[in-house]
């Protein structure tokens, strides 16, 4: 009996049916863990602190050669419904693209990697190998329980993947022109300067915390942190907001507070550009007389797979099917390769992802399909 192609059109239009805005499951793993149970792979919730995820794999647990993909079923919210054109959950098909909340990040990229790795096991299962997929529903959101909990649960049990790709959405313009090999480190400072409050016409018995702050933060963004490094563009630092709540004009405020965000490079780390940050914050404090105060977040390190055999595996794939030579890119914001990279090597390729996050968020219909070829003739590929 021949079993029909797995289309992964209609997968991602009922993913999208499925309001999974972080932390919400929202039926997205219900429909994936049977879809992939009934093709013969073992499949696992593996759920922590409320947040749901799945592990399913294909083949020996510890086989020599397991590739992984990664991925996300949940969204953001849709943010104001009345501006959208379409149904943010209703999965409209028009003008060839596919409508919805996550149509583009990540439900396409998830789709056509499920179906590529159940039509595999199906028409032509490796004979040598396992397949292990890896979807959370907390990427959209801090992100402590998601893929990060999937990896714990695999150490403790054993399971491993040799090569992972995680499909988000890597293109900005053209399908098939980005791969990522790594991604910049990503951290957020949060920043109190207090002095003394008083009267605007007094201000010699106040001590105004906002110079202070003005200087401090005139420094930390005047300072260029880097020229960048081999696969790098330099680091940036954007003050993102500066803010003392104070409504009135005649009173000098006791306190600002400022936040910071941070995207640096392999040059350097989390705990060194903390300590950049506090020796300022000691400076200023001297300086104007004032208290200083911080805390720090840092999302995720810097990392790099170096480019070689799985980035050639995958750009290979990508030009076949896409007529496109791919960059090696390590651009844009943080994404869950940021846990596997301690993991395995680890590299990322999906769709366009121009209208990710937007009101009317769409993918195109054919590239939905082109992906899932690319994920194919990446299974092929590998275990042949």
């Amino acid at each position: 009996m021949t079993t029909s192609p797995t289309d992964p059109v209609d997968l991602t239009a009922q993913l999208v049916r499925c309001a999974s805005v972080t932390p919400e499951e929202g039926g997205a793993l219900t429909l994936l863990q049977k879809m992939l149970k009934e093709a013969g792979f073992d499949c696992t919730r593996v759920d922590r602190a409320g947040v749901a995820n799945l592990f399913a794999r294909w083949g020996p647990k510890g086989a020599a050669r397991t590739f992984g993909f990664n991925g996300h079923t949940d969204v953001v919210p849709v943010g104001d419904a009345t501006a959208w054109s379409v149904d943010p959950f209703g999965a409209e098909m028009r003008d060839g693209f596919l409508w919805g909340r996550g149509a583009t990040d990540m439900k396409s990229g998830v789709a056509a990697f499920v179906a590529a790795a159940i039509d595999l096991v199906r028409e032509a299962p490796p004979e040598a190998g396992a397949l292990i997929i890896a979807i959370t529903g907390d990427e959209e959101g801090d992100a402590f329980d998601g893929t990060s909990a999937i990896l714990d649960w695999m150490e403790g049990t054993g399971e491993a993947m040799t090569h992972c790709l995680v499909g988000e959405p890597t293109c900005p313009d053209r399908m098939g022109e980005m791969i990522k090999i790594g991604r910049r480190g990503s951290m957020s400072a949060w920043i109190t300067v207090t002095g003394e409050q008083g009267h605007s016409a007094y201000p010699h018995r106040a001590n105004n915390p906002l110079p202070a702050m003005a200087r401090l933060v005139d420094r930390l963004s005047s300072h260029r942190l880097d020229e960048g490094t081999g696969h790098f563009d330099p680091s940036t630092l954007a003050v993102v907001t500066v803010d003392t709540g104070n409504p009135t004009t005649n009173v000098i405020p006791a306190e600002v507070r400022a936040t910071i965000n941070i995207r640096f490079n392999d040059a350097h780390s989390g705990k060194s550009l903390s300590a950049w940050l506090q020796e300022h914050l000691d400076r200023i404090a001297a300086e104007f007389g004032v208290t200083a105060t911080m805390t720090i977040k840092i999302s995720g390190e810097s990392f790099l797979t170096p480019p070689g055999a799985l980035s050639d595996l995958v750009a290979k794939a990508v030009e076949a099917e896409c007529g496109v030579t791919p960059v090696l890119s390590t651009s844009g914001g943080t994404s869950d390769a940021r846990f596997i990279r301690d993991h395995c090597p680890v590299v990322e390729f999906g769709l366009v992802g121009r209208t990710m996050h937007q009101v009317d968020e769409r993918v195109e219909i054919d590239q939905i399909t082109q992906l899932k070829a690319v994920y194919t003739r990446i299974l092929r590929d590998y275990f042949d």
